[in-house]
């Protein structure tokens, strides 16, 4: 990103819609003394140059009783016929699946999953994951408790 796309006023706006992506102009407006119209034509340019990628939701998963989190490490298996990159994708359209990221050190992928229960996790492990040509060895943390979640 170049700096001449996105100032001050742009990443004040940026971090007032990341609390509340849903407050109106208005608000905003009062909040960061930005005048309403700025904001708006500020929002679009962003929107418009893919500085804001989406507008998003964040739900409760307690209540959608999918109350547990896991982080699943990745060894990629580098003898396998799909790239690294071609395995993170395909893991990425899977049911339950938050968020793939391809890592340095000793692990090659993380993933960050949403379940019913520690159950459901060693089954999305077990029984789809471990089906994918160049999975090699997991390792799986189970989520306590969110301090600080986006």
């Amino acid at each position: 990103m170049e700096s001449k796309l996105c100032d001050d006023k742009d990443l004040r706006i940026i971090e007032a819609l990341k609390k509340d992506g849903r407050k109106p102009t208005s608000k905003l407006s009062k909040e960061l003394g930005i005048p309403r119209v700025t904001i708006h034509q500020r929002i679009n340019k962003m929107v418009s140059n893919g500085i804001i990628k989406k507008f998003t939701v964040h739900p409760d998963y307690n209540k959608l009783n999918m109350p547990v989190t896991a982080f699943i490490l990745i060894s990629f298996d580098s003898n396998a016929h799909i790239s690294q990159r071609e395995l993170a994708s395909k893991i990425a359209l899977m049911g339950g699946i938050e968020e793939v990221f391809i890592i340095s050190g000793e692990w090659d992928l993380i993933l960050k999953v949403r379940a019913r229960s520690a159950e459901d996790v060693g089954s999305i492990i077990i029984d789809k994951l471990r089906t994918f040509e160049g999975v090699g060895k997991t390792t799986t943390c189970i989520s306590f408790s969110a301090i600080k979640e986006d």
